[in-house]
């Protein structure tokens, strides 16, 4: 940074997802100067023709910030520093000449640089992840670092549970940054970078022939589907299970519990959503459905 930051500096604040939300209310409580919100268009709703705001755009409205979707808008705001949290649009290099810009991201970087970190970091079985503030360059999250915060990831966390703790920290560290006027040089990444491609549909398509492990963190990812009685079938929540020795994707119960086999062990399903109906929990499932024996994913 040009200078140092203080509460007076003019912010533009970047971010669109409900993850974006908390760390704006924090630096408008906190008293930062914040100008200018930027957050994407407002989204046409499939049904009734209206559109809805991002949640970024929603609550700055509530605090009386002023918004806009327009990044040209940026150099005339007056603003001195941006701060994007989630924004979900590469930011043109010739703009980050007008204005320096920090970026709190929710990963140990480099490792998982791009656009689901918390989700790779899930399915790679990462037994820990961060936060970072690092200076926003022309390339994909490759800036040097300000401030890095541990996270560590339980075996239990969900892709919601995790996030809402990276919010918390990062929420937390950003503050600290600027309260530190981000007069320190920061550290330049170091190691090999990988990318956090965005989560598809395939990457939330259940294999049972893939280890039980694999599997539970689809879960945990959310929206972890497969196939039964030729229709989609959701797992919603489920958990390690008792080994048990029957093909792959085979549905069970044992001792009371409701599981599917997989190639080392199985998984304890928990909460589910069978076609054209609403999540519900196994049991209310299984007492309907009848699917002892039956064979997931064919």
């Amino acid at each position: 940074m040009t200078a140092q930051i203080d509460r007076s500096t003019p912010i533009v604040y970047l971010g669109t997802p409900d993850e974006a939300v908390p760390p704006l209310r924090a630096l408008h409580r906190a008293g930062y100067n914040v100008v200018l919100v930027v957050s994407r268009a407002d989204a046409r709703r499939r049904r009734g023709g209206g559109a809805s705001p991002s949640p970024v755009k929603a609550a700055a409205l509530e605090l009386g910030l002023p918004v806009s979707a327009d990044l040209a808008d940026i150099e005339t705001s007056g603003a001195q520093l941006g701060v994007v949290v989630a924004y979900g649009r590469i930011i043109p290099a010739e703009l980050l000449d007008v204005v320096p810009m920090v970026n709190l991201h929710f990963s140990k970087l480099p490792r998982w640089r791009g656009a689901a970190p918390v989700e790779r970091a899930l399915l790679a079985g990462d037994t820990e992840t961060a936060v970072a503030i690092m200076a926003m360059e022309a390339g994909l999250d490759t800036g040097p670092i300000y401030a890095e915060d541990i996270v560590p990831i339980s075996p239990i966390d969900t892709a919601e549970s995790l996030r809402a703790r990276l919010v918390d920290s990062g929420t937390a560290l950003l503050l600290h940054a600027l309260e530190g006027g981000l007069v320190n040089e920061p550290t330049p990444q170091v190691g090999e970078p990988d990318y956090a491609h965005k989560i598809t549909s395939e990457d939330r398509r259940i294999d049972w022939t893939t280890p039980a492990a694999l599997i539970d963190a689809q879960v945990r990812v959310g929206r972890a589907h497969t196939v039964l009685r030729g229709e989609r079938f959701l797992i919603w929540s489920a958990r390690p299970g008792p080994s048990i020795d029957l093909p792959a994707g085979t549905l069970t119960r044992r001792d009371g519990r409701f599981v599917v086999a997989t190639v080392d062990g199985s998984l304890e399903l928990l909460e589910v959503q069978p076609a054209n109906k609403p999540r519900m929990a196994v049991a209310a499932w299984w007492n309907g459905a009848q699917p002892e024996g039956e064979v997931l994913g064919r």
